[in-house]
């Protein structure tokens, strides 16, 4: 019987994951191509630079409020678990009215206000530019109360175990976009006075669409599972929509620290032309490989680290914690060597394509080394965080991400001139966008210390002049690399073919996968075994 009962969680658990990670898997390269395709059509023109600046705050929401693992998610799968589909349905309807109802009052003070709110998150910005944002913001704000719903779906979803739709739903608003973008090749082909690539509100009118379909396909199975009850009272179970409230506010305060930082990136950079689209396009590509190392190096610890914890054995979750920053930064490393020596490669295979032409690349082939300096701190960072929460001590990593805060707007402004109104620049240094990257690879290289030394007050010590050491090796080793594959692609013939330059781009990766692999082998900070046992 105890047999039987071990295969049904692992079958229950194995069919889960497939569910998750396919659909996960087929949403991420639904906005892979979506990438591609807003690329194709607007560059780093004036229409991708507006958009990112009015979908801020929409998009803060969609992602906070109406994302996956969002703290409306969290509530929702911890409050309706227990109970039963009416019961859940009941609390889930009065949740979502109550909420809606807010967030609709909030829709309503962003639409009336759209151009200050512009005017406050990039003052910079050409009159041209905040005129388009300013539509697009108006456009997009019917996305805030929706995003409500699309959360507590999310969650409630979930609670039944449906997490396929759950999973593959964002990719919704990205299909829609791709299919605006083809229409309008399509409508406007030969029409080019009337072409639909530079009228101002498609991309707005694209991702609200998306994301009404969104809300419809999730209403739809709500109802269709029957936890949709319109009829509901408002007087049953009020324990349990406070408990939802109650776990909301917090959990979206200190999720929306994370988030505060990209507010005051981007206010600086609207002293830049193209640099908010620049910006999208390089975070796009570093992004998707640092969350397969967050979910591949990370996760797999915490529940260890909890264990140990609980268990009092502090020697081991330090060992445990010091094998995962040398595995943490042995791949981190690598990907930073990875991106800087093929930057060129990678952008021009992804991006350079219609109206991303050959300058656009340029300027994001240089934002993406910026942002590739700052992998192994941004990932090292991640690591730490998690491990405080992971032993409950989560008062000091919200107290250091308050203080990279109030750094990151110094640097900001300090890389980039530190301008002062009527004054001019104060600083020799102005680095431009790539000044604002720099500022938070400093930011969280100087958490990442905060962090580091704080954890003897929780009697884990690091040895930190050790981890230096092997790390300086692996910087060593990358470097050796990345000069080797960079002086063949430099005196390789370049191609004319995208063919050409995937082939060289394949080769080029494993060429200097195997030379870091090597070296790291011998300067022995490689711990890597590909013998597995079976």
């Amino acid at each position: 019987m105890k047999n039987f009962r071990q295969i049904q969680m692992h079958s229950f658990l194995k069919n889960n994951v497939f569910s998750i990670s396919f659909g996960t898997s087929l949403s991420k390269l639904a906005g892979c191509i979506r990438q591609i395709f807003i690329a194709a059509a607007f560059g780093i023109g004036i229409t991708y630079d507006a958009f990112n600046y009015a979908y801020i705050i929409p998009g803060f929401l969609l992602i906070i409020i109406g994302g996956i693992n969002g703290p409306l998610h969290n509530s929702v799968v911890a409050v309706l678990t227990p109970l039963n589909k009416k019961n859940g349905g009941i609390v889930l309807t009065q949740v979502s009215i109550k909420l809606s109802i807010l967030l609709f009052l909030l829709a309503i003070l962003i639409y009336s206000n759209s151009s200050l709110l512009i005017d406050l998150l990039a003052p910079n910005l050409s009159v041209e530019a905040k005129s388009i944002a300013t539509y697009q913001l108006q456009i997009l704000t019917p996305c805030i109360p929706l995003s409500g719903f699309i959360g507590l779906s999310f969650g409630a979803l979930n609670s039944q175990r449906k997490f396929f739709l759950s999973s593959i739903s964002p990719a919704i608003t990205s299909v829609t976009i791709i299919l605006f973008i083809l229409f309008s090749w399509i409508f406007n082909k030969e029409d080019t006075s009337s072409n639909f690539f530079n009228y101002k509100g498609l991309l707005a009118f694209a991702t609200l669409i998306g994301t009404l379909l969104q809300f419809v396909v999730q209403i739809w199975e709500i109802n269709k599972i029957g936890l949709l009850r319109l009829k509901s009272t408002f007087n049953l179970f009020k324990d349990e929509e406070r408990r939802i409230f109650k776990l909301i506010i917090p959990a979206s305060i200190s999720s929306g620290l994370s988030q505060i930082n990209v507010f005051i990136d981007m206010f600086f950079a609207s002293s830049f032309q193209g640099a908010a689209s620049g910006l999208a396009y390089g975070n796009f590509l570093i992004q998707a490989p640092l969350g397969i190392l967050s979910n591949t190096l990370i996760l797999p610890l915490l529940p260890k680290f909890s264990e140990l914890r609980n268990k009092k054995d502090e020697r081991g979750l330090q060992k445990q914690l010091i094998s995962g920053i040398e595995y943490c930064f042995l791949t981190a490393i690598f990907l930073t060597g990875f991106f800087i020596t093929f930057n060129n490669q990678i952008v021009q295979l992804v991006f350079q394509r219609g109206s991303f032409d050959y300058s656009a690349t340029l300027k994001v082939k240089n934002i993406l080394i910026a942002y590739a300096v700052g992998i192994p701190f941004y990932l090292y960072k991640d690591l730490l965080v998690r491990t405080y929460y992971s032993i409950e001590k989560t008062a000091f990593p919200f107290k250091s991400s308050f203080a990279g805060i109030i750094f990151n707007i110094f640097f900001d402004w300090f890389l980039i001139g530190a301008p002062i109104k009527n004054f001019g620049n104060l600083s020799p240094y102005n680095f431009g966008v790539i000044g604002i990257i720099l500022s938070s690879v400093i930011v969280n290289f100087i958490v990442c210390i905060f962090l580091s030394f704080n954890l003897r007050n929780e009697n884990i010590n690091l040895h930190n002049f050790d981890l230096l050491k092997k790390i300086s090796l692996m910087s060593l080793a990358a470097i050796m690399g990345s000069t080797f594959c960079f002086s063949i692609l430099k005196t390789t013939n370049k191609f004319n073919s995208n063919l050409g330059e995937f082939l060289l781009l394949i080769l080029g990766s494993l060429t200097f996968f195997v030379i870091y692999f090597l070296l790291t082998k011998i300067l022995q900070v490689n711990k890597l075994s590909f013998k597995k046992e079976i």
